[in-house]
C-alpha cells in the first residue's frame, strides 16, 4: 500500500500500525512473471559420549525513475555480505553510549534485520509489507503490499544494483525497484520462503522449505538451476568462490548447481553458514539426554570435513559472525562467546542476563548483540568488556551497524535507530 501522499507532510518521528493476515496462500510453481505495473526489463570440543539428536529451529511511481546507486556498500543483504560474515571492514559504530535518533512503530513482529544501502533501510515484516525507511530520520520512502499474497515476510531483503529481492511465506521471490517499490518480476518457488536471498554476479540464490535451493537470474527472475536438498532450508546461503554453501550440509557449483560435496547426514535443517578463509562456520542445536545443547562447527570449505567443534550446555539459536580470527555467537545460557577460528577455544564470555537469540554484528572492534529482555549490548572484541547497553523493552532482531548508526527491530514491531550519544 502506498503511503507517499500521506507521508509527504510528515517529518520527525513516525508511528504507524497495520495488521496483516498471516494465512498461507498457495502459489503455483514455475517461471518468473514480469509485473504488469513494473518493467519487463563452556567446554571445548572433545570425544562424543552421547549420540545427539538435532532440533529443528525454526505504489505509485514517482515522477523520476532514477535508480539508487548500484554501489554495494553498507549491509546489502543478511549478515552484510554473500559470505554471511556478520562484519564489514568499512563500517564504524557508536562505542561510548547511544541515544535514539528515531523510531518507527510498524506494529508487526520484525523477525530479521534490515538491509541498509545508500541511506535507506529495507525491512520485510509480519504485516506482509516491505518498507523502505530513510536511515537518517525514519521517514517511510515507500511500502509495498502485493495484492496476490498476504503472508509473513520473514527474510532479510537483499538490495543490489537498484533492486530489492525479498521472499514471502507464500513461496514467492519478488524483485522490487529500490527507489519506488514497484514490482519488476516475481517467481513462485512454492513452500515457505524464509531463506534470506544472496545476490552475487547477477544471480539470486535462496532455499525453501520444500527442500529446494534455487538460482534465478537477477534481471528477470528466469530460473538458472535448482538443487534438491532433501531438507527444509530456512537459512541464508553463503556464496563464495563460485560455490554455494548450504549450511554444513552441502556445497554446490554457483554456475550450474552440480554438487561439490555433501555430508553431515544428522542435519535436519541446514544452518546459516559463515564462510571465511576456506572454512565454513555453523551453529547447531541438539538434544542430548533430554537437554538442549549447542555446538559451533568449523568444516573445510573444500570438502566439508570437520576441523573442530565447540559445545555449550544450552542451545545456540542463531548464526555466527566471524571477524579477525574470532567466531562470535550468542547462546541461550545468557552469554555471548568469542571463540578462536583456529581451534574453537574460548577467548572470552559475557553474561547478558537473558537468552541471546540474536546474531552478532561485528564492526570496528565492537560486537553488537541483543538479548530476549530487549537489551542491546556493545562489547569490546578484545575481551568482551561492556562499552554500553540500551534497553528497548522488547526482544530484538539481530542488529545492523552502518555509517555510525545501529538499526534494530523488535518483537513488538518497532524499528529503532541509535546514534552516538
Amino acid at each position: 500500500m502506498d503511503r507517499r501522499a500521506f507521508l509527504a507532510t510528515t517529518t520527525g518521528l513516525l508511528t504507524a500500525s497495520s495488521a496483516g493476515c498471516l494465512r498461507l496462500s498457495e502459489q503455483e510453481t514455475g517461471a518468473a512473471t514480469p509485473s504488469e505495473s513494473g518493467t519487463d526489463n563452556g567446554t571445548d570440543s572433545g570425544e562424543e559420549t552421547t549420540t545427539p539428536t538435532e532440533v529443528e529451529t525454526t505504489e505509485e511511481e514517482p515522477e523520476s525513475e532514477e535508480e539508487k546507486s548500484s554501489d554495494i556498500s553498507g549491509a546489502p543483504m543478511f549478515q552484510y555480505d554473500a559470505a554471511n560474515t556478520g562484519t564489514s571492514p568499512d563500517e564504524s559504530g557508536p562505542k561510548d553510549g547511544v541515544e535514539e535518533q528515531w523510531s518507527y512503530e510498524i506494529g508487526e513482529k520484525l523477525y530479521r534485520p534490515p538491509a541498509v544501502v545508500d541511506g535507506t533501510l529495507y525491512f520485510g515484516t509480519a504485516d506482509a509489507n516491505v518498507y523502505a525507511f530513510s536511515a537518517m530520520d525514519g521517514n517511510v520512502e515507500w511500502s509495498h503490499d502485493p495484492t496476490d499474497y498476504s503472508d509473513l515476510i520473514v527474510s532479510t531483503p537483499a538490495v543490489v544494483d537498484g533492486t530489492v529481492y525479498v521472499g514471502t511465506d507464500a513461496g514467492t521471490m519478488y524483485a522490487l525497484s529500490a527507489n519506488a517499490g514497484t514490482e519488476r518480476w516475481k517467481y513462485h518457488a512454492g513452500g515457505l520462503l524464509r531463506s534470506p536471498p544472496t545476490v552475487v554476479d547477477g544471480t539470486v540464490y535462496f532455499g525453501t522449505v520444500d527442500d529446494g535451493v534455487y538460482a534465478l537470474a537477477a534481471d528477470d527472475g528466469a530460473e538458472q538451476w535448482t538443487y534438491e536438498v532433501g531438507l527444509s532450508v530456512y537459512s541464508s546461503l553463503a556464496v563464495v568462490n563460485d560455490t554455494v554453501y548450504i549450511g554444513s550440509y552441502a556445497a554446490v557449483s554457483a554456475e550450474d548447481g552440480t554438487e561439490v560435496w555433501s555430508g553431515n547426514s544428522d542435519v535436519t535443517q541446514p544452518p546459516t553458514p559463515a564462510v571465511v578463509d576456506g572454512t565454513v562456520y555453523v551453529t547447531r542445536t541438539y538434544v542430548v539426554d533430554g537437554d538442549f545443547v549447542g555446538r559451533v562447527y568449523a568444516v573445510s570449505a573444500d570438502d566439508g570435513t570437520e576441523r573442530w567443534s565447540h559445545q555449550k550446555e544450552k542451545d545456540i539459536p542463531r548464526s555466527p559472525a566471524v571477524a579477525d580470527d574470532t567466531v562470535y555467537v550468542g547462546c541461550n545460557d545468557h552469554h555471548v562467546y568469542a571463540l578462536s577460528t583456529a581451534d574453537g577455544t574460548e577467548q572470552w564470555a559475557y553474561d547478558t542476563g537473558a537468552k541471546v537469540d540474536s546474531t552478532p554484528a561485528v564492526v570496528d572492534g565492537t560486537v553488537y548483540v541483543g538479548n530476549d529482555e530487549g537489551t542491546l549490548y556493545a562489547l569490546s572484541t578484545d575481551d568482551g568488556t561492556e562499552q554500553w547497553s540500551y534497553q528497548t523493552g522488547s526482544p530484538l532482531s539481530s542488529p545492523v551497524v552502518v555509517d555510525g548508526m545501529v538499526y534494530v527491530g523488535t518483537e513488538d514491531g518497532t524499528v529503532h535507530a541509535l546514534s552516538e550519544q
